[in-house]
């Protein structure tokens, strides 16, 4: 028992089967309806079934397979610029959203995340960033037509 305490994949499982048991609770709280008309409750609870279900296989391998050497749940040290960079690419997003639309907002997102890779260069973030902002911008206003400016200047 000790050792399965010190396994990722016995966490990784429970945290996965609680998420999926909480959407597909939740989802019926909203009409399912039938497989030919499907309500908005539908894809939530079928999505949170799969989350279990993976959930479980994830919690199931975790559980037969032997502790490998060295295995930890954290890793040695801690990656806190990664951590910082993630966590602030989202941020960027809003921020920049709402002061100058969609395309400036898409790249600052991808740009900070970008640089929370150990190895990642000014440069390759910018090049990765435009190359999304692009696409982005292409799929989102021009195809999707979702009503979010592509640019914009103050709020």
């Amino acid at each position: 028992m000790q050792n399965l305490l010190k396994k990722k994949d016995f966490y990784a499982g429970l945290v996965m089967i609680l998420l999926g048991a909480v959407v597909t609770l939740n989802s019926t709280t909203y009409k399912l309806g039938t497989l030919m008309h499907m309500g908005p409750g539908m894809f939530p609870f079928m999505l949170g079934i799969i989350l279990t279900f993976v959930g479980i296989l994830i919690f199931g391998t975790g559980v037969i397979t032997p502790l490998e050497d060295g295995e930890r749940i954290l890793p040695e040290s801690m990656e806190w610029r990664g951590w910082a960079c993630i966590l602030a690419g989202p941020i960027m997003f809003i921020i920049f959203g709402k002061l100058f639309g969609l395309v400036a907002a898409t790249f600052m997102c991808v740009f900070v995340s970008a640089l929370g890779d150990r190895n990642a260069t000014w440069k390759g973030s910018a090049l990765l960033a435009a190359g999304i902002t692009v696409a982005g911008t292409l799929l989102f206003s021009y195809v999707l037509k979702v009503p979010f400016p592509p640019f914009r200047w103050g709020l």
